[in-house]
């Protein structure tokens, strides 16, 4: 610690020697320094601030209908990009700034110094910005903060409605697309059913349920058929054990005419189907029961004729019964057979189509299939078109995305720039340290022995004694007069630096 000691004080004297050096070298460095600062441009901050409010009450309202613009991620996009070298660009030409470049590289000097000054401050939190930007000039500083705050509004609505005019324009050629298929599929399907006319499946049923049934319906018609014959055969087995046998009570005797009684039962059963399906007022049935009631009028009337000419109407009216029961019979047999040939051969054409048929099925599946999805998708995309519309209606609406300019940009009246007190401190300082520096290099290029110790150090010989300074009275005076003075010139310079400070914050007042 002695050591530390005793060499700051060999540092001291050592200054002490060239203190006038000292003060005169800190006297330049500070008028020097000051009269740079003092010749520094004023710097002008011109900025606003504005509130982007992203809440609107369109978005519940339309939020089952369509897809809402995301503002909250627009406006932070926009934020973002708002510095960047096309927008600048866009902002040198609005304020005629591009002008002033020369050459390409002064252009692109003017754009890096521009990106460097102009700065976006504010938090998606609470959705207000703060544009500003430093430029000697005040009137320009505030048309670059407009022009900044214009590209910062319109931006926020052409970028979205330009995405969304691109997103109807795809699904436009989509759809456009799909038409062409939707055409093609149709036509296919229409040259097909055209083609395979006779082999295409009914509707909801396939080749396999279609010949299932017709071969149901053929062995139903065997069935009545082989019932059919069997009771004819029991007719026939009936009229041939019969006797003709005369009958004296003619009053009661049936009114038989096979012809009619035919026709009767066939219009029965017909009734009988109809009743199946339909009330008795309906016009078949009452058509129907009306044709029944004239034919039984005409078989009353030529059963008259009958009785008035035929002299074997007396004899057995059950034998005339019975051959009446045998020519129905007879003909349901002919009826049934023409039906059991025309299920046979329907069925027998089927047969023929076994392997063909499945195929025109599975074809035909395949077309419908895929004009099915053509469809579907045609659909969704003339949904998805509508949508894009109104979405993009919605992301330049105003009431989706509202700008508020809390404070418009205006020319400053006041410099923000540069700091002269603290710069002026700083030159004050360093002017302190060069004049102290340069005593200490003085004192290093010109060294002298200040103490004993240091010279035994030096010499390394012994030191015997050292002799004191004897000052005379004169001597002694001119010592005080140097110290006033050397007092007289620091206080002077910490005087100017106060004078200095005081008059810059006048001005600034």
């Amino acid at each position: 610690m002695a050591e530390l000691i005793a060499l700051l004080l060999s540092f001291l004297k050592a200054i002490g020697k060239y203190r006038w050096f000292a003060v005169a070298i800190t006297w330049m460095v500070a008028i020097a320094g000051w009269v740079v600062v003092y010749r520094l441009p004023n710097d002008y901050q011109a900025s606003a601030r504005v509130y982007v409010d992203t809440q609107s009450i369109l978005k519940p309202l339309l939020a089952s209908m369509t897809t809402l613009p995301n503002t909250e991620q627009q406006v932070m996009f926009m934020r973002r990009t708002l510095i960047s070298r096309p927008n600048v660009e866009r902002v040198l030409r609005m304020v005629d700034l591009d002008i002033k470049a020369k050459s390409v590289k002064e252009h692109e000097k003017i754009v890096d110094e521009l990106m460097n000054q102009i700065k976006v401050i504010g938090t998606e939190r609470d959705d207000i910005y703060t544009i500003s930007y430093n430029n000697p000039d005040p009137k320009l500083g505030k048309e670059v903060v407009q022009s900044l705050l214009t590209i910062f509004v319109e931006g926020s609505f052409g970028g979205k409605k330009q995405d969304s005019e691109k997103a109807i324009q795809f699904i436009d050629d989509q759809i456009k697309m799909y038409e062409d298929k939707l055409a093609t599929g149709e036509n296919a399907l229409k040259e097909f059913k055209i083609r395979h006319m006779g082999l295409l499946p009914r509707q909801g049923g396939d080749y396999a349920s279609s010949y299932g049934e017709l071969n149901e319906k053929l062995s139903q018609a065997r069935l009545e058929l082989l019932e059919a014959e069997q009771a004819r055969n029991a007719i026939k087995r009936q009229m041939a054990g019969e006797d003709m046998a005369p009958v004296t009570d003619t009053t009661e005797r049936a009114i038989v005419n096979p012809e009619i009684d035919g026709r009767i039962g066939s219009i029965q059963k017909n009734l009988d189907q109809l009743r199946m399906q339909f009330t008795e007022e309906h016009p078949d049935i009452v058509a129907g029961k009306r044709l029944i009631a004239q034919l039984e009028e005409r078989k009353k009337e030529e059963a008259k004729k009958v009785k008035a000419s035929d002299p074997g109407a007396s004899y057995s009216p059950m034998l005339q019964q019975m051959n009446v029961q045998l020519s129905v019979e007879e003909a349901r047999i002919a009826s049934l057979k023409a039906r059991v040939g025309e299920f046979s051969a329907r069925l027998a054409q089927m047969r023929s189509m076994s392997t063909q048929a499945p195929e025109i099925e599975a074809q035909l599946a395949q077309l419908n299939r895929d004009y099915a999805v053509n469809k579907e998708n045609y659909e969704k995309l003339v949904q998805r078109r509508e949508a894009a519309k109104l979405s993009g209606d919605l992301s330049t609406a105003t009431d989706m995305l509202t700008f508020r300019v809390i404070d418009p940009p205006s020319v400053p009246l006041t410099p923000a720039g540069p700091p002269r007190l603290r710069l002026y401190t700083l030159v004050f300082g360093g002017a302190l340290l060069a004049g102290l520096g340069a005593a200490l290099l003085l004192a290093q290029i010109r060294p002298t022995f200040l103490s004993q110790h240091s010279l035994r150090e030096v010499t390394g010989l012994p030191i015997l004694g050292s002799i004191g300074m004897n000052w005379t009275d004169q001597q002694k005076v001119r010592r005080r007069r140097r110290l006033y003075a050397f007092t007289a010139a620091v206080a002077s310079l910490f005087t100017a630096y106060g004078g200095v400070l005081a008059f810059t914050l006048f001005r600034q007042a």
